[in-house]
């Protein structure tokens, strides 16, 4: 039977049609995709050690003035949460207050003259006279508090997430966010931080890994790894416990230092990143 010649012309034009579409997804599947690098091995080399309070949950660590400043949480039975200038070679507090159990303390940071200082689910946010640590005024902020630095004109804070918040220290409203991603997309759980020349340093929590993050971008560019860290410099008490990991970065500007703890660690280390 011969086809009408309506069927002929309809037939044709399908078979061009499937010859496009072959061509493009083919031309489509030639494409370069985007991917993001690998962030690469950020070495490291501890240069000194200091003893650290053992009963210190560690959340916030600072360099101020040649002392550290150190915000606790606590865990069961042990510690109570504190904001202290902290001595370094000892590890003595050299001046401190105390929240007790009331509040759970999180990420501090000094700007302007005050220090802030996060609370864990509390959704509030207490800033102190920097000389005195006299409260002068507090905030009220939706979510978790975690981490929190600052950039010498904003606050930066983590919640946990794979976020951070660029805040108004004036007025702590959110700025802006930034993601942090890296080749594996998303990166959650960003904990303590610090603000160093533009990147963001960041512990991960229940890992022993601090990443460097890119400020503008949030890509992840650098990764250091200090696993078995306390079994090389403390053996004795290094036994398994998801809470008491390394959490806790402050950055001498002048000295070009670091320096790492962890919650409940004896032990504060100076650290030379080899970036």
């Amino acid at each position: 039977m011969i086809k009408p010649i309506q069927s002929i012309v309809a037939s044709s034009f399908c078979f061009l049609l499937a010859c496009g579409d072959t061509d493009s997804n083919n031309g489509n599947a030639n494409l370069p995709t985007t991917t993001i690098a690998e962030p690469s091995v950020m070495n490291y080399t501890i240069t000194n050690v200091f003893p650290h309070d053992t009963s210190a949950f560690t959340e916030g660590l600072e360099w101020h003035n040649g002392v550290l400043l150190e915000s606790t949480g606590f865990e069961t039975k042990r510690g109570i949460t504190k904001l202290a200038y902290v001595d370094l070679k000892t590890g003595v507090d050299k001046q401190k207050i105390t929240l007790g159990r009331t509040y759970f303390g999180e990420g501090a940071t000094l700007l302007n003259g005050k220090i802030y200082q996060l609370t864990y689910q509390e959704h509030k946010c207490f800033v102190y006279d920097a000389t005195t640590l006299k409260k002068v005024q507090e905030f009220t902020y939706e979510g978790e508090g975690w981490g929190l630095t600052n950039n010498g004109k904003q606050l930066i804070m983590s919640n946990g997430s794979d976020k951070i918040y660029f805040r108004d220290p004036t007025t702590f409203k959110v700025l802006s966010i930034l993601s942090v991603t890296d080749n594996n997309g998303p990166l959650g759980s960003i904990n303590e931080l610090e603000y160093v020349d533009g990147s963001i340093y960041a512990n991960i929590w229940t890992t022993y890994k601090i990443v460097k993050i890119n400020g503008e971008s949030g890509k992840v560019e650098q990764v250091a790894d200090f696993a078995g860290i306390k079994e090389k410099y403390f053996p004795e008490l290094a036994q398994p416990n998801q809470t008491d990991v390394l959490n806790g970065i402050a950055y001498d500007s002048v000295g070009k230092r670091f320096f790492i703890t962890g919650k409940f660690w004896p032990k504060v280390f100076e650290v030379k990143m080899n970036n």
